[in-house]
């Protein structure tokens, strides 16, 4: 038995119906296309204007020093405040105190990428708040 076929609509009735769209569609496709072009707009300056930045660091002490079996555990965070990528980043902490033997400690952080933020501790066998403390960036490597 033969069933009837349905009228097929025509090309140009077919593309007539896909391509009208309302205006609220337009609107919404205009909207969202601006705020992608400008999202990536943003993340291609930023990536230009802080690639080409040396690395730079900012180290911060904290001053609540813990004191563990006769040790005084003085906290640091060290930030790379520069775009570039910073590896093997040397931070030493001297502490001088008169009458007393001068104490250095070395930390060496791997791998510092741009405005990353890392901590660690010095250790010293006397109180750095009866000394003089200067921590500081000895070195660094690019990758």
């Amino acid at each position: 038995m033969d069933l009837p076929n349905p009228p097929s609509p025509t090309s140009a009735d077919a593309s007539k119906r896909f391509t009208q769209r309302s205006a609220a569609e337009w609107v919404t496709f205009i909207v969202a296309s601006l705020i992608l072009l400008g999202l990536v707009g943003l993340i291609l300056f930023d990536w230009q204007t802080n690639q080409t930045q040396p690395p730079a660091f900012a180290v911060t002490v904290s001053e609540a020093v813990r004191v563990t079996d006769g040790r005084y555990y003085v906290p640091f965070a060290i930030t790379n405040t520069g775009g570039r990528i910073a590896r093997m980043v040397q931070v030493t902490g001297e502490l001088n105190i008169e009458g007393a033997d001068d104490e250095t400690g070395e930390q060496q952080i791997d791998f510092l990428s741009g405005h990353e933020t890392k901590a660690g501790s010095f250790v010293f066998t006397h109180d750095p708040q009866g000394g003089d403390l200067v921590v500081r960036v000895a070195s660094y490597r690019l990758p």
